[in-house]
């Protein structure tokens, strides 16, 4: 209770407060905004975080990453264009709803939906963090330097299975991004790695620096490439209340939904997708009418908003107890809690209590001042559909410029973020995952670090899985090759028959 009270001060600060409003307001204008997307906002902000207090940076980016999927159900409900990547489902029943003429249903079936899978998930994690805190704590004699390396190695494995029809792809862009954090001088044996004599190499690429490129400048270069395209016009005039009332005789979906998107959300390397998969695959299993989901089903709208929003509040615990981000958001994060001397890892809970109950009690409140928000400025919020694509990529790019040489106020910044920009634009129209590069980044830095420090510990290949922890870490890894072995053959029969 006194790590609660004591995270709460810290929150109910004036300049923590204001960090709240503008990362929830500015998250739900860029959901908004098809082709921004969260990923690409925080991206753009992680160099202002520099400086800006520990706090105040992650609760900033925590409001993005909250409200970011509220935003981007509105032009997917009224326009057919999903707002974030994982809006991509609400087109399916929202759009089919708003052709129906009920468009304000619609809109505030997702809120309340959203709203109730967001704060289901931060209950979750501020009650396991009430009952289980002083036994979290003892975690941190269990994981040594093997066991954080197994589980970042878990993560990689998990990140590959996660994209089932491109496996093979996010394995070769996880090892791109591997390879990108092995550039650099070994600090403790002053060794070269791939730096050729480069001076700027020496200290690696700065992970601001690729992030910015490969999702911003990226999406910068796609947008100002593409085509203005008008959209049709899309009025809201339902009241935005009445979901809640609706909501609360699709319990069963609403909890079921809360529930796989809070569970993918602690697995590393799933997220949002697949828990929105099994989600809408449960409530058409369910339903009394199946047949209508995918044209314009009350259900399958809950099911797929219920989900994401519970994901962003359970992702944080694998990165919080692990020091493994599940996904490229909470990767982003990472570089903050870096930044502020703080380790995320099962140390955290001894060492920083207050500060996990500052995070989640900050959810909730974006959670609580996004809805409010969105209540009384919706059909407002709905005009930004209509900004053009090549403005908002030129708005973007010089954005995303200014953060970058901000960091260090270094030229070769802005020319090797231009780089990684241009490789992010060529797998975006190859239609291939970025997410894979910024996890093999970042996972791969903790696997080198973890081993480089393991290294006196390590004598033989076994020395790597004979504790407890990374023992049964190394038997899941197993498990899941077996399954990506057995996917790959049983796809390999079907092509073949």
């Amino acid at each position: 209770m006194e790590a609660f009270l004591l995270g709460l001060d810290a929150l109910l600060t004036p300049s923590v407060m204001i960090a709240i409003l503008v990362g929830s307001v500015g998250g739900l204008l860029i959901g908004a905004v098809p082709g921004i997307g969260p990923a690409i906002a925080i991206a753009i902000l992680l160099p202002a975080t520099v400086f800006l207090d520990d706090l105040v940076s992650l609760v900033l980016l925590l409001g993005v990453y909250g409200s970011s999927m509220y935003g981007g159900a509105i032009p997917a409900i009224l326009i057919n264009t999903p707002g974030t990547p994982v809006n991509a489902l609400t087109t399916y029943d929202g759009y089919a709803m708003t052709r129906r003429g009920e468009a304000g249903r619609a809109l505030s079936l997702a809120y309340s939906s959203s709203f109730v899978g967001g704060c289901f998930s931060i209950m979750c994690a501020l009650i396991a963090l009430f009952l289980f805190g002083p036994y979290l704590r003892d975690l941190g004699a269990l994981f040594g330097q093997r066991d954080i390396l197994m589980a970042a190695v878990l993560g990689g494995v998990l990140l590959i299975a996660a994209h089932r029809q491109t496996m093979g792809i996010a394995a070769m862009l996880f090892g791109f991004g591997f390879l990108i954090a092995m550039i650099g001088r070994q600090s403790t044996r002053k060794i070269d790695r791939f730096t050729f004599d480069i001076e700027y190499l020496y200290s690696g690429f700065n992970l601001i620096v690729v992030i910015v490129g490969i999702f911003a400048l990226s999406q910068a270069l796609n947008l100002m490439t593409g085509k203005d395209d008008d959209p049709p016009e899309a009025r809201v005039t339902d009241g935005i209340l009445s979901g809640f009332k609706e909501l609360a005789g699709k319990k069963i979906v609403a909890v079921c939904s809360a529930c796989y998107g809070t569970v993918m959300g602690i697995i590393p390397g799933v997220g949002e997708f697949v828990a929105q998969f099994f989600s809408y695959s449960t409530a058409r299993a369910i339903s009394k009418d199946p047949t209508r989901f995918g044209h314009g089903s009350s259900e399958g709208l809950v099911a797929s908003e219920t989900s994401n929003n519970a994901v962003p509040a359970a992702a944080m615990i694998p990165l919080l107890a692990l020091g493994v981000p599940g996904e490229a958001l909470t990767a982003m994060m990472m570089v903050v809690f870096f930044d502020a001397g703080i380790k995320p890892g099962p140390d955290i809970f001894e060492n920083n209590p207050d500060f996990l109950f500052s995070l989640f009690t900050a959810l909730l409140i974006i959670n609580v001042l996004v809805l409010m928000t969105l209540l009384i400025s919706t059909k407002y919020i709905a005009k930004m559909i209509y900004i053009p694509n090549r403005f908002l990529g030129a708005f973007i790019m010089i954005l995303s410029f200014v953060g970058v040489y901000s960091i260090r106020n270094s030229l070769a910044d802005c020319m090797f973020a231009m780089v990684f920009g241009y490789i992010g634009y060529i797998l975006r129209r190859l239609n291939w995952p970025l997410v894979p590069i910024v996890l093999g980044l970042v996972l791969g830095s903790i696997i080198v670090q973890r081993l480089t420090a393991g290294a006196g510990q390590i004598k033989s290949a076994i020395d790597l899985i004979n504790r407890p922890v990374s023992g049964t870490l190394f038997v899941v890894i197993l498990l899941v090759l077996g399954f990506i072995i057995y996917t790959v053959i049983k796809n390999r029969g079907r092509v073949m028959q």
